[in-house]
């Protein structure tokens, strides 16, 4: 068998056993086995989205790194995506790619972000993509795979390799595959990307780079569980509190964005909007400039007033995104903050091109 990353290496193998090992040996994997990317199976990929192999996706110009449609497709068969996969991972890296996202950034940071991708529209039904129950768990391949393969294109082809150019000091385990679908049929509300401008008809891709998820349990009531929501997105020591510049406090300007994945029976939320969601929760996630000061965020002494003077984490409502999704049992959710300010990088949404024929 012959590699399908052609403009990297050729290496052969006897068997299936030798080439993951190869595959170690030449660095391609995330710690894990990866399936060995064969001309044929690459080829397969290609074939099921029609794109050109050497179909210029963007680039990481930090790096003097162009990413190509056959590096994808090669990280792709490597994480254990299926060809239907292919055009979901294509739309994924075009997202992380985009400028806004500013890929340099999360990808090579101290703070160790993990890419979260957060998938809407028919392709979930298509694909089998998991929204409900272990959400963010193992046990469905296409979460899995397509979230993997966003690492491992990362890796192999932009060269955040851990302990390079990925310059993490802890890291957090949706690093390994951080890959959801929104739960869009069993709720009134919007779905992520029709919210963010996309047809509801089309399949879209959000990318966002964050920390862990939180999960935040609470009451059943709309109010008690946006509360509780609120103070842990307000916890100093996330990337949003704890990274603001120093000096006055008209000079803080790392404020970050937020996901709030909201389980739970949608009857729960009978009433409310994603609109309303967003405009409870934005006044109420910030802290006051005494704990700033406190944890030396805000240089000098804390003053009586600071107590009562207060620094919003989220710029605005816009910069809160809502998805529904989880288990159905109970009313719960979870928090991701950003990985830092939204100046320095902001979620990014691209379509997901249908395949050919």
């Amino acid at each position: 068998m012959t590699s399908g990353l052609k403009d990297v290496v050729q290496a052969e193998w006897e068997d299936v056993v030798e080439a993951i090992e190869k595959c170690y040996e030449l660095g391609w994997t995330d710690g894990l086995p990866v399936v060995p990317p064969t001309t044929e199976r690459v080829q397969q990929f290609l074939d099921y989205a029609d794109r050109p192999a050497n179909e210029v996706l963007g680039a990481v110009p930090e790096r003097r790194r162009e990413i190509t449609v056959d590096k994808v497709a090669a990280n792709a068969v490597m994480a254990g995506c299926l060809p239907e996969y292919f055009p979901v991972v294509l739309a994924a890296t075009e997202a992380m790619l985009d400028p806004v996202f500013n890929l340099i950034g999360p990808s090579s940071s101290l703070g160790g972000a993990g890419i979260l991708a957060v998938i809407n529209g028919p392709v979930i039904r298509e694909l089998d993509i998991n929204c409900r129950n272990n959400l963010f768990g193992p046990g469905n391949r296409a979460n899995s795979t397509i979230g993997r393969s966003i690492r491992l294109i990362l890796m192999n082809a932009c060269a955040s390799v851990p302990g390079l150019f990925d310059r993490s000091i802890l890291g957090h385990p949706g690093k390994f595959s951080y890959c959801i679908a929104e739960n869009e049929t069993e709720t009134h509300w919007n779905p992520l990307h029709v919210e963010r401008g996309f047809p509801r008809g089309t399949s879209a891709v959000t990318v966002f780079a964050c920390e862990g998820p939180r999960q935040v349990r609470a009451a059943s009531k709309p109010e008690a569980i946006l509360t509780c929501v609120a103070d842990v997105a307000s916890s100093l020591g996330t990337s949003m509190a704890n990274t603001g510049s120093v000096g006055d406090t008209s000079a803080i300007l790392r404020q970050g964005q937020i996901a709030m994945v909201v389980a739970g029976t949608s009857d729960v939320w009978d009433g409310w909007s994603k609109e309303d969601v967003r405009q409870y929760l934005q006044p109420r996630v910030r802290r006051p400039v005494a704990d700033l000061k406190r944890v030396e965020v805000i240089e000098g002494d804390v003053e009586p007033e600071d107590e009562e003077r207060f620094i919003p984490l989220v710029p605005s409502a816009d910069d809160i995104l809502v998805v529904f999704g989880g288990g159905q049992e109970g009313p719960t959710a979870a928090l991701i903050p950003s990985w830092g300010a939204k100046v320095s990088s902001t979620a990014v949404t691209k379509a997901i091109r249908p395949p050919a024929g």
